[in-house]
């Protein structure tokens, strides 16, 4: 009511015309107003009634701020886990982070530049998720992880070329040294990285399992003798020091093998002059990694002490090759850039690998206990696609340096990939998974 008053006052005085009976009217008003103050300021309300309002607000503010500081920190859900599998090669300028002068690890059937190969546009292209980022790989970020922690790569001569990629990133960080080697043609080795007590091991164990080699026949056997049920302890029992493992195999269960199990043969593959049941390698494949897994998990749950290390196992995915012709003859794998989205899908044998790993990290990840995380590093699409990626005839130097090969025999690889080149966004993907 003063309010209005007021208002109706400033309105009539800027007028400057007020008739004798409103005047008389605006007077009540004020001395209505002032009657209704002077009561406010002298008889107040009861303070009980106030103060019990009052009383009742500063409880529940005080309550809430209580609940927040004594209630546990709530984690914050991060984002969904990036599908790197689906992607696309788009050109990037940028150089490598390192190459064959200033990488000594490489191994060197796959030091493509400095065996001559005249082309470099497989150096750069980037691998771009479609629904995500993938950074670009930082080996600050992976040997802050790895500091006083060991790192592991197990599997074939795939396990290998990634690891040696892996070795070649983080070079240009940090310089490592050769600790240990063992095994034909060195293919065991560990290295360390002073700086940060950071250790990265590979083992050689094409099959996971217990094998005895084609080469390790006498008589020359051209058939590999597999051991289902025997671990290969050779890496297995180092499993208590890893804090992560890598492991990649594959290509060699394409090779003609005989398979024991329980102390007998239960089949082969590709022994047609023997008489055993012949199998296809898909379901040994299979039982292999799912067994292997399982055997991972087993030993983490029976860890003692310090040996019962929290870890991270990663199962690369199968890496196809890419021959279009005679592994010995020129022009095998003769592409010089990538192939775009749908030009090049999956063949049968290599969706069926693909699947079989994915599907056994996801049973493995199920019956995992605390401490111990399986991811696989699903390359095998976007490896599909890079068919300029492997060293073909620069497994060697100067391949042409008598001229052209013409019909003539030449050895191709377009198996294993250039270094630098494609198996440096394999380790791009395994560092974003070991972090997330």
């Amino acid at each position: 009511m003063a309010t209005s008053f007021l208002q109706k006052y400033q309105l009539q005085n800027h007028q400057l015309l007020l008739p004798k009976k409103q005047c008389v009217t605006y007077a009540l008003y004020a001395l209505i107003a002032l009657a209704f103050l002077h009561y406010l300021l002298f008889y107040p309300a009861p303070a009980s009634g106030k103060s019990v309002v009052v009383a009742q607000a500063q409880e529940q503010v005080a309550g809430v701020a209580s609940a927040r500081v004594d209630a546990p920190e709530q984690e914050v859900p991060g984002p969904p886990p990036c599908d790197y599998s689906d992607g696309e090669w788009v050109p990037d300028a940028r150089p490598p982070l390192y190459n064959g002068t200033s990488c000594g690890t490489i191994k060197d059937g796959q030091n493509c530049m400095a065996h001559g190969r005249p082309d470099t546009g497989y150096l750069y292209w980037r691998w771009r998720p479609r629904q995500c980022n993938l950074p670009v790989f930082s080996p600050e970020a992976l040997l802050r992880w790895l500091r006083n922690k060991h790192l592991a790569f197990v599997g074939d001569s795939l396990a290998r070329n990634q690891a040696e990629s892996l070795l070649c990133l983080l070079a240009s960080r940090s310089s490592p040294e050769l600790v240990y080697r063992d095994g034909e043609g060195n293919a065991s080795r560990r290295f360390v990285f002073r700086e940060f007590n950071a250790t990265v091991s590979v083992f050689w164990s094409p099959f996971l399992v217990k094998v005895v080699e084609k080469s390790e026949h006498a008589g020359g056997s051209r058939h590999n003798n597999v051991f289902l049920d025997a671990f290969d302890e050779r890496w297995m029992s180092k499993l208590g020091d890893l804090d992560a493992v890598v492991l990649s195999v594959g290509h060699w269960f394409l090779i003609p093998g005989v398979y024991h199990d329980a102390g007998k043969v239960v089949a082969c593959h590709g022994c047609e002059e023997l008489n055993y049941t012949e199998t296809d390698f898909f379901g040994v494949f299979k039982d292999v990694i799912h067994r292997t897994l399982a055997e991972v998990t087993r030993r983490q749950q029976h860890g003692h002490g310090e040996k019962k290390k929290e870890k991270v196992v990663a199962v690369t995915t199968f890496s196809p090759a890419h021959f279009e012709g005679g592994w010995d003859k020129a022009g095998a794998c003769p592409k010089k850039r990538p192939y775009r989205n749908g030009e090049k899908g999956l063949g049968y044998t290599e969706s069926e690998m693909r699947k079989t790993v994915v599907e056994a990290v996801r049973a493995a990840g199920e019956a995992a206990g605390s401490g111990l995380r399986f991811v696989a590093l699903d390359v095998t699409n976007l490896a599909n696609l890079r068919p300029d990626g492997h060293p073909r005839p620069y497994m060697t130097k100067d391949p042409f340096a008598g001229g052209e090969a013409g019909e003539r025999r030449m050895q191709n690889d377009c198996v294993h990939w250039c270094m630098p080149g494609p198996v440096d966004t394999f380790n791009e993907i395994l560092l974003q998974t070991i972090l997330r």
